[in-house]
């Protein structure tokens, strides 16, 4: 039996019988698992980072670029001792990291899995933000790198666009159970990342107060070298098109009006992208590569 209330949603069901909010049983199930050159420079570097791509999703954000897998679910189930596999062969392949993407619904699995295998390469964790700090605190000293969204930080605006009207309460306690793990940040010589936290913020069209509020509270909570990624890549997807505001790429006044207020509030270590980055080019292909 497996009771899961791995994530903020808390469904208290047993995934080896029926799927949770996340839509996938207890077993892991992956879409993707390969090489991915589009994370932030310092996660990617040169020879790219060691995606895993798992299925489902606790959040359900209507605008999400991979529907197809957090949504739908689509992917395979395969074994732990596949997954280490992964792991190794990703290694070998020469990843700066190995990055497991929308991990959350499979906190309780992975740090086992973890404490079994810890690769040689540090250990991403990326996800949406969505977080139990309970989960969390079994993955301290298993997970490297933090590379989280902070989304929103409007109660109304969170349960709009992906249900959870608890959205930031429950991110910005986990962003800090995070920091507190990971420390300061450290990159190697060639300005990899080797430990720490990256925020990263996905700027919604006529959202542009969601994300200013979300660098305030950066500002005032973390630590002043603390890495933001302001991301311009939006693409209407999913369900967007049921949501006249979010049924557009963003303006290119809209991201300078963002990448203004954070120089204004002193950031220093934040990554920008060209506003042609909101293109379904850059979306994976979900085709079951590499598992």
């Amino acid at each position: 039996m497996f009771v899961c209330n791995s994530c903020p949603r808390k469904c208290n069901i047993d995934r080896e019988i029926v799927t949770g909010v996340c839509g996938v049983n207890a077993a892991y199930k992956v879409a993707r698992a390969a090489l991915h050159h589009w994370e932030e420079p310092c996660i990617s570097g040169e020879r790219g980072s060691g995606t895993v791509f798992f299925s489902g999703c606790s959040l359900k954000c209507v605008f999400c670029q991979n529907f197809e897998i957090s949504r739908n679910a689509f992917g395979k189930e395969i074994s732990e001792e596949r997954l280490i596999e992964i792991f190794k062969e990703l290694e070998n392949q020469g990843a700066h990291n190995i990055n497991l993407v929308n991990p959350t619904h499979y906190s309780l699995q992975l740090s086992e899995t973890l404490e079994k295998y810890k690769p040689s390469v540090p250990v991403v964790w990326n996800t949406g933000g969505y977080e139990n700090v309970g989960s969390l605190k079994k993955l301290d000293g298993l997970v490297d790198i933090y590379l989280t969204d902070i989304k929103y930080v409007s109660e109304s605006v969170s349960k709009k666009y992906s249900g959870a009207e608890n959205y930031f309460s429950v991110a910005s306690e986990a962003v800090l159970e995070m920091q507190r793990q990971v420390g300061e940040n450290v990159f190697d010589e060639d300005g990899i990342m080797k430990r720490g936290l990256i925020i990263r913020h996905l700027v919604l069209p006529g959202n542009v107060s969601q994300a200013f509020k979300v660098m305030d509270w950066v500002k005032a909570n973390l630590p002043d070298d603390t890495v933001l990624s302001l991301m311009s890549q939006y693409t209407p997807c999913s369900k967007a098109s049921e949501y006249p505001t979010i049924n557009r790429k963003i303006s290119q006044r809209e991201y300078d009006l963002v990448i203004d207020y954070a120089e204004k509030l002193g950031f220093e270590n934040a990554f920008i992208q060209e506003i042609e980055s909101s293109s379904e080019e850059f979306i994976p292909e979900f085709d079951l590569s590499g598992i």
